[in-house]
C-alpha cells in the first residue's frame, strides 16, 4: 500500500470516527429534548418487506421504537417496496410480506392506527418517490459511490450487476424521511451514512431554494440500546438465512429452530462473546427474553451444557412472545386489519407528500407559468 493511500486511508478513519462522535452528540440531545417536548419530533423508520420479522428485529429495533412512541413521539413507518426491488427481480412475495410486517407491527405494541402513527408502503405514495429528482440534482455521483451500503453492494453484486435503483438508494432514503419531515431516524451505527446524506441535502436544498428561511430540518440519528442477536448459525440474523426465529413462529417451532442453535462441547456454561460467540449469543437471546443479563443466565446454567441451555432460551422466548404471538392471531383472523391499515397510512402518507412536493415546487419556481 503506497504511502498516499494509506494517508488517505487514516484521513477517512479519523472523519468517520469524528462524524460518529458528532451524531451521538445530536442524539443525546435529541432523547433529551423528546421527552420534554415530544409533539417536535417525528420519527420515520421501517423496513424492506422481504419476509416476516424475526427476533433481531424485536429487540434490535422494534422495541426501541415502542418506547419512543410511548413518548409521544409520532411515528411514521415505511414498508419500503419499491427498495424491496433493489437487489431483486421478482415481487410476487410483496404482498405477503407487507401483511406479515404490519401483523407483527400491531403485535409488538406499534400503534399505526391512530395519531400517534401510521404505515405506508413506497409504491402506493408517487409524490414522496417523485421528490427523488430535485434530491439527486443536490449531490454527486461520487458522493453517492462512498456510500458503505453502494460500495458494499457493488463489492457484493459486481458493478455490472448493481441497477440503478440501489445506487440511488441513498437518495430514496432522503425522500423517504423529508418527505414528510421527519426528523427522528432510531438506528444503529450503519444508518449513519444514509442520515448523513439526508441531512447533507436538506441543507444543500435549504441554502439553494430556501436561504432565508429553513424549509427541511436536518434529521437526527437516534441511537439507543440495540443488542446485536446472531443466527442460530452464528452468522447474521436474516429472513432468508434459515437461521432465525421469528414472531410469528408457534412455540413448537421456536424450539426446533433453537434445538439446531450451533454452541460448543464445552458443558460448563459461560459468558464470553469473544472466546464462545455462539454460546454467548443464546445467553444474550434468553435474558433479553427473560428480563436479566447473560451473566446471571449463565449462572443460573452452570454445568448444564448446551442442552439445558437450549431449554432455557426456548422457555424464556415462548414465554415472553406468548401473548404477542396470541394478539398476532386474533389479528390475522380479520381479513380487514391490514387493509385497512395501510388505507389509512398510504392516504396520510399522500396528502404530507403532496403537501411537500408543491412547496418544493413553489420554492424551486417550478410550474409558475
Amino acid at each position: 500500500m503506497s504511502e498516499s493511500s494509506v494517508t488517505d486511508r487514516l484521513f477517512h478513519e479519523s472523519a468517520a470516527e469524528d462524524s460518529l462522535h458528532a451524531a451521538e452528540r445530536l442524539s443525546e440531545d435529541a432523547w433529551q429534548r423528546l421527552t420534554r417536548s415530544p409533539e417536535r419530533f417525528r420519527v420515520l423508520t421501517g423496513e424492506r418487506p422481504t419476509g416476516p420479522l424475526h427476533l433481531g428485529h424485536y429487540f434490535g429495533s422494534l422495541q426501541r421504537r415502542v418506547e419512543v412512541q410511548s413518548q409521544g413521539v409520532e411515528t411514521w413507518l415505511l414498508l419500503a417496496d419499491y427498495q424491496a426491488l433493489t437487489d431483486r427481480t421478482g415481487s410476487a412475495s410483496l404482498g405477503e410480506s407487507i401483511r406479515d410486517i404490519v401483523l407483527d407491527y400491531l403485535a409488538v405494541g406499534l400503534d399505526v392506527r391512530s395519531e400517534r402513527g401510521l404505515a405506508f408502503c413506497h409504491s402506493q405514495v408517487p409524490e414522496l418517490n417523485q421528490l427523488m429528482l430535485p434530491f439527486l440534482s443536490l449531490v454527486s455521483v461520487s458522493e453517492i459511490d462512498r456510500n458503505p451500503t453502494v460500495k458494499s453492494e457493488i463489492e457484493n453484486l459486481g458493478a455490472g450487476n448493481v441497477t440503478g435503483m440501489m445506487f440511488n438508494y441513498p437518495v430514496h432514503q432522503a425522500a423517504d424521511i423529508l418527505f414528510c419531515h421527519g426528523n427522528l431516524v432510531p438506528g444503529g451505527r450503519d444508518q449513519l451514512p444514509h442520515v448523513e446524506i439526508t441531512r447533507k441535502i436538506a441543507r444543500r436544498f435549504n441554502k439553494t431554494y430556501s436561504p432565508k428561511k429553513r424549509y427541511f430540518q436536518e434529521p437526527v440519528l437516534l441511537f439507543g440500546e440495540a443488542p446485536l442477536l446472531l443466527g442460530t448459525d452464528g452468522k447474521k440474523m436474516g429472513k432468508s438465512a434459515r437461521n432465525a426465529v421469528y414472531i410469528r413462529d408457534d412455540e413448537s417451532t421456536t424450539a426446533a429452530v433453537l434445538k439446531k442453535a450451533v454452541t460448543d462441547s464445552d458443558p460448563a456454561i459461560t459468558y464470553d462473546p469473544v472466546g464462545r460467540p455462539t454460546v454467548a449469543n443464546l445467553l444474550l437471546l434468553a435474558s433479553l427474553a427473560a428480563g436479566t443479563t447473560p451473566q446471571a443466565v449463565a449462572d443460573e446454567i452452570g454445568a448444564g451444557g448446551s442442552a439445558r441451555l437450549k431449554a432455557y432460551v426456548t422457555e424464556a422466548v415462548n414465554e415472553h412472545f406468548r401473548p404477542i404471538r396470541a394478539l398476532r392471531r386474533e389479528l390475522a383472523e380479520d381479513p380487514t386489519v391490514v387493509r385497512s391499515v395501510l388505507e389509512r397510512g398510504n392516504e396520510l402518507a399522500r396528502q404530507a407528500a403532496r403537501k411537500t412536493l408543491a412547496e418544493v415546487h413553489e420554492l424551486m419556481h417550478l410550474g409558475n407559468f
